[in-house]
Formats: C-alpha cells, structure tokens, sequence
C-alpha cells in the first residue's frame, strides 16, 4: 500500500491526529469562519485558555454562551453559541490575532491598548490571568496581548 493510501485511509477513519503550531489562532478563526457564514453554534478543541477567552467574549456580549462538552477523549470540545443582532447582522465584526508564537506582543499597565476608543475589547493574558483591557487597566497590570475583538 502506497504512503498516500495510508494516510488518505487514516483521514478517513479520524485517527489522524494533526499538531497545531497556535491553537488560539485556530480557535479565533473558527469563530471568525461559522461568524461570517452565520452558524448558530461552533465546536472547537478545549483547553483551559480558551475557556477563558470564550469567557471574555461573553461577558463583553460577543456571543450568547458556550458550554464545554466532554468527548471519549481527554481534551473535550468547547461549543460556542454566536449571538447575532435582530436583523441577523453579526455582532462580532473582526477578529485579529496580536501575539503569535513567533512574535509574542507584551505591554506595560501604562500601555495598555484600547480598540477603536474602547468599542472593541483587546484579550490579554496577565499574572492575574486572561482579562480585558479595561479590566487590566483598572488593575493596573500588563500582560502578553492575545486578541482584539471588535
């Protein structure tokens, strides 16, 4: 059997298990991907730091809930619920990334950013855990930024 059968065979079966160089990035993008073609839900691989961020985003308003759903394997699958306005326009209109593995992005208490005036939310991971820039201001800590949301 070829090397292409074998692999092809694997996919099929889901036992491929594929590594992920930025898991946040993949996270964000689903999110940005079901956001723009209107899915009610999005299912994505848990882990403790996007429970978090799924946190933030909905006590910002961004999405109406999410719910962690165990599966046979230890990791688990965060289902996100995304919140859409009366007429179905997107409530969530942009998703970037900031810190990436190969350029992390950390800033002072005394530089905190904010996104577009205060309309949008930066994500930020600090000594006190993964906060809002508001919430990061009023603490007076800064941290590695992880994501705006707008």
């Amino acid at each position: 059997m070829s090397k292409k059968c074998i692999v092809t065979r694997q996919l099929l079966e889901r036992k491929f298990i594929m590594t992920m160089s930025d898991p946040i990035a993949d996270f964000l993008t689903r999110i940005r991907n079901a956001n723009m073609v209107r899915h009610e839900t999005v299912e994505t691989p848990a882990s403790k730091i996007k429970i978090n961020i799924a946190q933030i985003l909905k006590d910002e308003g961004f999405i109406t809930d999410y719910q962690v759903v165990d599966t046979p394997n230890k990791q688990g699958l965060i289902s996100l619920s995304l919140k859409y306005g009366p007429n179905r326009e997107r409530i969530i209109t942009g998703l970037k990334r900031i810190s990436k593995p190969g350029l992390r992005s950390y800033v002072q208490a005394d530089s905190v950013p904010k996104v577009l005036n205060g309309l949008g939310i930066a994500i930020l991971s600090t000594s006190e855990g993964v906060m809002t820039d508001k919430a990061a201001r009023a603490k007076m800590i800064g941290g590695e930024v992880i994501a705006y949301v707008w």
